[in-house]
């Protein structure tokens, strides 16, 4: 029985060494990880909020929105959403600076939060914009914010 117990041992012990071996020249050997789609990621969490910035505001609403390789997400309007995000290249910038010709919004100071926060085309992204009410939020044309 000792003997027996001896023989496995050593078994194990050379079975372990040669495992512990091949695995660090197979790490070596390693090919780069390969990307699993041939598109760049794509997804985005876009919210909305009634206050002054994002870290105090509490999110009334949130959608997401992926546009690679189709239009897809909780967006109510996924494929426009997508569309004016490739026309500006994901510079939230210029959406939000887009305006409806011709509307009036009071001045009144009841601000809302926007943010957008993910990857666009294979770029981390973090956006946020506050507007000064609901009518100036609703006056930018598109449909990116608009949920």
């Amino acid at each position: 029985m000792r003997k027996t117990a001896g023989v496995i041992a050593l078994g194990a012990a050379l079975t372990l060494s040669s495992v512990v071996g091949t695995g660090a020249t197979g790490v070596a050997n390693a090919e780069p990880a390969q990307p699993r789609s041939l598109y760049p990621a794509s997804a985005l969490v876009l919210t909305y909020g009634e206050g002054e910035d994002s870290g105090s505001t509490p999110v009334r609403r949130a959608v997401t929105l992926s546009c690679k390789p189709t239009p897809t997400g909780t967006h109510p309007t996924p494929d426009q959403a997508c569309a004016e995000l490739r026309s500006v290249d994901g510079a939230f910038r210029e959406l939000t600076a887009r305006t409806e010709p011709g509307r009036a919004c009071t001045r009144e100071w009841r601000p809302v939060t926007v943010t957008a926060q993910g990857v666009w085309d294979g770029r981390r992204v973090w956006y946020e914009h506050t507007f000064a009410n609901p009518c100036f939020k609703n006056a930018v044309e598109g449909q990116v914010f608009d949920f």
